[in-house]
C-alpha cells in the first residue's frame, strides 16, 4: 500500500492526481478484464455488405510510439493515471500493420506513403500520385505515370468527397488525394523552377481546383491560392503572408465561379454558418496562409479545430444520397515530432483522436467504413522505467551515468541535440509546451521512422484489414469496400446489411484487377 500513497501526488510535480486502484493488486481484476474482452470478441461480426461511406483518418507520423503516449497523455489531462485509458480508435475491432518504405526509400517521406495508402501504388520519395517510373523534380516524367485516388474514383462513381487537414490543403499527404506532381513542395507556380512551368507541368494548388470536383477543401494554404501580393484578410499589414502566384491566378475564384452556390471562407465563423446552411453542398475553407496554427494555440474564435472542421465536412457531405469520401489529416503532430517539440504533436494527436471519436457519433457504423492509419513513424520513444501516473512529459525516476536528469521522451535525431555536454534538465523545464526532448545526433529537422504503423479499422469490410500488408492495401480496400474502380465487382455489393460472414464473403477475388492507373 505504500507504493498507491506515493502515487498521490499533484499534478504541478509532473505526476497524475490519480490512485493506482486496490483492485489491480487482486488477479481476479486482470482475468475478469481479459474474460470480458474474449467475451466481446464473439459479439464482433463482419459487416458483409457495400460501404456507403468511407472515411480516412490519416494521422501523420502517428506511429505506434505516438499512439501509446497518446494514450497516457488523454488519460492526465482527464485526472487519470494514463495508459489504461483508451483512445478512441482503441474500440475499432479490426487491426493490421502496415509496411510504409517507399520504392527508393527504405524511410519513406509523406508524398510517397500519401501515393500508397491513398492510391495503391508504392512511389517514390517526394513524389505524389505517380507510379515509381516518375523521378524527382524532373518534369518530363510525370505524364503516362499518373495513378488515381481513391477519392477521385469515389468522386466519379457519384459520391461526394473532401478533404480536411490541418497543414495546408497543398501538402504532401491531403495532395495525395488529387495532384501528380513530381515534387512535393511545388505548392504554387513560384515554388516550381522555370523549366518546370516550361515544359507544362502544373503547381499543387493550380491541380487541387483543376483535378478534382471536390465538395469541400478545409486547412490552411491561403497564400498558394492568389495572386502575389495579395493582402491576406487575417493579416493584412503583413506582407510576408500575402499571395504568392506569379500566374496572375486567383484559384479561389476560379473554383468559385466553376460551383454555383459554392461558398469560401477564412475564419471559423463562416464555415460553421455555411456548414449549417443545408443549400450549401461546396465549401473551401482556408484558416491560414500557410499551415493551421496548433490547437493548443489557435486562435479559437478565427481558427477551427480539426475536429470542428470534420464536423462541417461531414455535414455537408452527408447531403450526397450517394454517399461520400473523407480524408481527415491530424498533419501537425508529424511537425510537432519535426520540431522535436513533443508537447506540440502529441497535443495534436489527442486532438486527432477527439475528432475520430466525433465522426463515430455522426455516422453510421453499418454504412461506414473508417479506417485509422499513419503515414510513418518518427524516431520518438519514451522510456526510462517511470512511475505510472508520472506526467508523459515527466523526467525518468533515476539519474543517468552522468548524473544528470533525463526526461522519459527522447529522440533518436533532431533539433533537441544538447551539444558536447548533456545538460541537467529540471521537471518544471520539461513541462514548457516549448521544451525540446533531447535528441542524439544534431540534425534541424527530426526525421521519420521506418518501422511498421496500424490500421485500424470499422464498419463494412473492415474485416479486410488483417496481419501485416503493404501500405497500398489501404487504398484497395477502401475501394473495394464501396464497389468503386477498380473493384466494381465487388462480392458483397448485393449482399444485404448486417449478414454473416462466409469463407467466400472474406476472400479478395481471386485476380486482382489492374492496378489503379
Amino acid at each position: 500500500m505504500q507504493l498507491l500513497a506515493s502515487l498521490t501526488i499533484c499534478l504541478c510535480a509532473g505526476f497524475s492526481t490519480a490512485v493506482i486502484p486496490a483492485e489491480e493488486e487482486n488477479p481476479s481484476f486482470w482475468n475478469k478484464q481479459a474474460a470480458a474482452a474474449i467475451e466481446a470478441s464473439f459479439k464482433i461480426q463482419p459487416r458483409i455488405h457495400q460501404a456507403k461511406n468511407l472515411i480516412l483518418f490519416l494521422g501523420d507520423g502517428f506511429g505506434i510510439p505516438t499512439i501509446t503516449a497518446t494514450r497516457i497523455l488523454k488519460g492526465q489531462q482527464q485526472g487519470k493515471l494514463g495508459p489504461e485509458t483508451p483512445l478512441a480508435l482503441d474500440a475499432f475491432p479490426y487491426v493490421a500493420l502496415s509496411k510504409t518504405y517507399n520504392v527508393d526509400r527504405q524511410v519513406p517521406d509523406s508524398a510517397g506513403t500519401a501515393t500508397a495508402y491513398l492510391c495503391g501504388v508504392k512511389g517514390n520519395y517526394q513524389t505524389v500520385g505517380l507510379s515509381a517510373a516518375a523521378r524527382h523534380s524532373q518534369c518530363n516524367t510525370t505524364a503516362g505515370n499518373e495513378v488515381i485516388s481513391v477519392l477521385e474514383r469515389a468522386r466519379k462513381a457519384g459520391k461526394a468527397v473532401g478533404i480536411v487537414t490541418t497543414t495546408r490543403v497543398q501538402h504532401a499527404s491531403p495532395s495525395g488525394t488529387y495532384a501528380h506532381v513530381v515534387n512535393r513542395d511545388w505548392y504554387a507556380d513560384a515554388s516550381m523552377p522555370q523549366d518546370a512551368r516550361q515544359q507544362g507541368c502544373k503547381d499543387i494548388a493550380w491541380q487541387l481546383v483543376h483535378n478534382v470536383d471536390f465538395n469541400v477543401i478545409l486547412g490552411g494554404g491561403r497564400k498558394y491560392m492568389t495572386p502575389k501580393g495579395t493582402p491576406d484578410p487575417e493579416y493584412p499589414t503583413n506582407s510576408g503572408q500575402n499571395g504568392i502566384r506569379e500566374d496572375g491566378n486567383n484559384l479561389i475564384e476560379m473554383w468559385l465561379q466553376a460551383r454555383p452556390g459554392a461558398r469560401y471562407v477564412w475564419n471559423r465563423t463562416e464555415m460553421l454558418a455555411a456548414a449549417a446552411n443545408s443549400n450549401v453542398n461546396y465549401l473551401m475553407g482556408l484558416f491560414e496562409p500557410g499551415d493551421t496554427k496548433y490547437n493548443l494555440v489557435r486562435n479559437t474564435t478565427l481558427d477551427p479545430s480539426l475536429t470542428e472542421m470534420m464536423e462541417a465536412a461531414i455535414t455537408i457531405l452527408s447531403r450526397n444520397p450517394k454517399g461520400f469520401y473523407l480524408f481527415v489529416e491530424g498533419g501537425r503532430i508529424d511537425h510537432g515530432h519535426h520540431d522535436g517539440a513533443a508537447h506540440k504533436a502529441l497535443t495534436e494527436a489527442v486532438e486527432f483522436d477527439r475528432a475520430i471519436e466525433r465522426a463515430g457519433v455522426l455516422t453510421d457504423e453499418a454504412e461506414t467504413l473508417t479506417v485509422v492509419t499513419a503515414d510513418h513513424s518518427h524516431v520518438f520513444s519514451f522510456g526510462g522505467y517511470t512511475l505510472r501516473g508520472s506526467s508523459i512529459f515527466g523526467l525518468a525516476p533515476k539519474v543517468a551515468t552522468d548524473g544528470k536528469n533525463y526526461t522519459s521522451i527522447l529522440y533518436g535525431n533532431g533539433p533537441g541535440y544538447p551539444g558536447s555536454e548533456r545538460p541537467n534538465v529540471d521537471s518544471d523545464t520539461a513541462m514548457q509546451y516549448e521544451y525540446l526532448p533531447q535528441a542524439a545526433v544534431p540534425l534541424d529537422s527530426e526525421t521519420h521512422g521506418g518501422e511498421d504503423v496500424a490500421i485500424l479499422a470499422k464498419g463494412p469490410m473492415a474485416h479486410l484489414f488483417h496481419g501485416v500488408q503493404e501500405q497500398t492495401y489501404v487504398a484497395h480496400v477502401m475501394a473495394y469496400a464501396a464497389c468503386i474502380e477498380p473493384y466494381t465487382d465487388c462480392r458483397q455489393r448485393d449482399s444485404a446489411p448486417g449478414i454473416r460472414a462466409t469463407s467466400l464473403a472474406l476472400l479478395l477475388p481471386a485476380l486482382l484487377l489492374p492496378l489503379f492507373h
